[in-house]
């Protein structure tokens, strides 16, 4: 059985997104569907939940583009600990008695909105000379990562109780949720660490879209997995379609460009009738594929 699509999986705490992807595909060789290709759009660590999108088949030509998209979080943050990892699995490195008011706390937001820079994490995947900053860190080294320019679509406060505040954010690929805590405990004249961590969107897949490993495996084992599949083109929900007719589909699908084509300059799905034929760019001399696809009419 050829599957290529999407499984939005709402990955439990404590699974790496590589576990994530495992246990799907362990699940589908349950019931004889082995996927010749599967992998996931976008890490999320053991200690977040939420929308990680795994891609199977043709779909994982697509999954590049789930890092660059927006992503929503909802988050909390407990005030007065820092951590050496910004989040609760750290050693406390830092305390303060200051608990910051919801009214300092919304009021502070502003700042935070917009295009701002962010220290990652020295707990993180990035590489320093090669190696893993979070593996540098662990073995006691110093770790030093550069500023990056992110941006903050939308921050806003959702709760608030003397010890902790939660909040939501939509952001932009590279920003670490971590790091924006540990700014804003800093600029509220506290410190502070994460201990909630939930993706609710990535790209064009939503919280409501996801589906826990359990009842993944219900359905599966149900004969009812085209429930949970979205198809390939769920993940371009963005992208315009291109009408192509069986000729440009099969010049596409070789990977020729096709000339003279009428469309406005962008990013397209060309299509032949319903079926993805390739991701392609057009300028104005020509039509040319970014990614082809395999999928049979």
């Amino acid at each position: 059985m050829s599957i290529n699509g999407w499984i939005i999986l709402d990955k439990p705490l404590g699974l790496s997104s590589a576990q994530g992807v495992a246990a799907v595909k362990r699940i589908l060789r349950g019931v004889g569907i082995r996927p010749d290709r599967i992998g996931h759009g976008g890490t999320l660590d053991p200690l977040a939940t939420g929308v990680l999108p795994i891609a199977i088949g043709e779909a994982t030509k697509l999954a590049g583009r789930m890092l660059d998209a927006t992503k929503g979080y909802d988050f909390t943050v407990q005030w007065g600990t820092a951590t050496a990892t910004e989040d609760a699995e750290g050693a406390v490195i830092a305390t303060s008695a200051v608990r910051p008011t919801r009214a300092a706390i919304t009021a502070i937001l502003p700042r935070f909105t917009g295009p701002i820079d962010q220290v990652p994490p020295a707990y993180s995947a990035l590489k320093v000379d090669g190696q893993r900053a979070y593996a540098l860190a662990r073995a006691g080294e110093t770790v030093e990562l550069a500023t990056r320019h992110v941006t903050i679509h939308e921050l806003r406060l959702a709760e608030s109780v003397p010890d902790n505040a939660t909040l939501s954010a939509t952001v932009s690929k590279g920003t670490y949720i971590r790091s924006l805590a540990r700014d804003l405990a800093l600029a509220l004249g506290s410190v502070g660490h994460v201990t909630m961590l939930r993706r609710t969107r990535a790209g064009p897949f939503r919280i409501e879209q996801a589906i826990s490993l359990d009842k993944f495996e219900m359905l599966v084992q149900g004969a009812q997995l085209e429930q949970v599949i979205l198809p390939l083109m769920a993940g371009l929900d963005d992208i315009p379609a291109l009408a192509v007719d069986p000729d440009e589909a099969a010049a596409l699908r070789q990977g020729r460009r096709l000339f003279g084509h009428p469309a406005t300059p962008g990013t397209y799905l060309a299509c032949l009738g319903s079926v993805p034929v390739a991701l392609v760019e057009i300028d104005p001399e020509a039509v040319r594929v970014l990614r082809g696809f395999n999928i049979e009419s």
